[in-house]
Formats: structure tokens, sequence, C-alpha cells
């Protein structure tokens, strides 16, 4: 490891509500280090500073003016951010959604990480689940990357349920449109879905601990429904507690969240991360106790 003094120092963060409880500073901080960066990781809590969405803009233009050299982007802002940025990656673009934004020569240039995050959880997690029919639960930025990424894992027909059915209606939409019509369908009747299902991932917030419970009646899981839950704290949620002690498989939500921050560690630092090392970093800051 370089002498602390002496190593590049990047300036990076995150923007998001009620994101105190993020482990990604300690990821991005415990990686840097072990790469010879002083790498200093800052929160920045919309719902603490009392804003919203809106003041994006401002947000990035300060990060800007104070070095950053780009900021992770999370829940309400990922699909709000798009128009403010100068450029988007192919996934970005595909997907309406970013979670990391990185500034280079006065420009904003949107990523999304959190798609090849879940694809690759997916793949160690779930390799071989059967994947003819699955429900998704939530379209919004965060849904949006995991429907593409299951897709492209495979999945042969998605169907997406949202409280704002017109948002599931778009995104089955988007996806048709990239990966063939009948492969996505936005669906109401929440019963009906799942029991024809052979797995079940939720991406809405619920489970967070700043939103307790579950996203569906747990009465609705089958022993037979794999169960896969993109929350990771906490890293166990009620609806992967239900799903276990039915039998089910399951994913928690810890993969994705190291596999999208290798992702931004790399676009931040321009350096490979070591993905084992990084994995093995987050079971130990979020084991419980």
């Amino acid at each position: 490891m370089a002498d602390w003094h002496l190593a590049p120092s990047v300036l990076v963060g995150l923007i998001g509500a009620e994101i105190q409880a993020s482990l990604s500073p300690a990821m991005h901080e415990r990686e840097g280090a072990q790469q010879g960066l002083r790498l200093v990781y800052r929160l920045i809590d919309i719902a603490r500073l009392g804003v919203g969405p809106e003041a994006l803009d401002d947000l990035l233009l300060a990060a800007e003016r104070m070095g950053f050299a780009g900021v992770n982007v999370t829940y309400p802002c990922k699909q709000a951010v798009v128009p403010l940025l100068h450029d988007l990656s192919a996934d970005a673009r595909a997907l309406g959604a970013v979670n990391t934004v990185l500034f280079r020569d006065g420009r904003r240039i949107g990523h999304n990480t959190d798609c090849s995050g879940f694809a690759e959880a997916f793949r160690r997690s779930l390799h071989d689940a059967p994947r003819a029919s699955v429900l998704q639960l939530g379209a919004g930025g965060a849904g949006a990357a995991v429907a593409h990424a299951l897709l492209s894992e495979g999945v042969a027909q998605l169907a997406i349920i949202d409280q704002e059915h017109p948002r599931a209606v778009r995104l089955a939409a988007d996806l048709q449109a990239r990966f063939g019509a009948g492969r996505a369908m936005a669906c109401t009747d929440l019963a009906a879905t799942i029991a024809s299902a052979e797995g079940l991932v939720n991406c809405t917030p619920v489970g967070m601990a700043k939103f307790p419970g579950t996203p569906l009646q747990v009465a609705l899981l089958r022993p037979d429904l794999w169960v896969a839950d993109i929350v990771y704290f906490p890293i166990e949620t009620a609806l992967l507690r239900a799903a276990r002690a039915l039998g089910c498989r399951t994913m928690d939500g810890g993969g994705m969240a190291v596999f999208q921050a290798v992702g931004a560690f790399r676009l931040f630092t321009g350096i490979e991360p070591e993905p084992g090392r990084m994995l093995r970093h987050f079971a130990e800051i979020s084991a419980p106790g």
C-alpha cells in the first residue's frame, strides 16, 4: 500500500434520500485504501438537507465545483438525474436510469452499474434457477436495471407490477423494444401473476429499515418459488425471512450492492477493484450485531 501522504486522492459521494445507513462509503474507502488511494466518500442526503430531486442540478454543480470525481445516485434520483447530464453510457440510455455520474472536463456523464451488478449477483447465486416466468415488484430506477438484467440472463417472460401502473407499462414497453414482443408485461393482479411465476424479485424499497414490512402478502409465497430482494439494509428482509422459512431459494441484496460498487469504483478511479475482497468486506460490515 502506498504512503498515505503521497497517495493520490479521490473525492466521490452519494446523492439520495435517507442514506445515512449506506454501506457505500465503507466499501469504497476500504477498497481505495487497499489500492493505495486516499478515497473519500461523502453522503449528500437530500432528506437531511430538506430538499427533493428538484435540487439535483444545484447539488451536482456544487459537487463539480468542490472537485468531486463523480457521485453515485440512489432513490429517488436515478431517473430524475438523467435530463441534467451531458451524455449517457449505452446501459444508462437503455435503462433511462443512472446510478453513477462522472465529472470529466466540465461534462457530466451518466452510467448504470446496477444492471451489471444485479446480473453478476444473479449468476453467482441463482445461476441454475428456473426462469420461464418471473414476477418483478417495482419499476423505478433500480427496477429498470434489474428487469434488463433478468431478461439478459435468460428470463423468458417478465411480469412487472408497480403501485404506479403507468410506470410498469412504460418499463414493459421499453423492455419489449429491446428484447422482443412478449418478453415483458405490466400486470395488476398480484395473486394470479405470482401463482404462475417461478421466481419473484423485489425492487421496491419495502423491507428497508426505513420502510419495514413485505411488498406482498407472505401467504402468496410457496416453497418452489425462488425469491430475490435488492434491499440490503437489513441484509435479511422480512420477505427473505418468510421465504426461507418456507424453504424457498433466496438471494439477498448484498451481491448487487457489492457488484454495483465494483463497477462504480472502476469508473471513479480508473483502477480495477478486487471483487472478492469487496465481498468479504461487505459481509463483515453488514453482519447483524
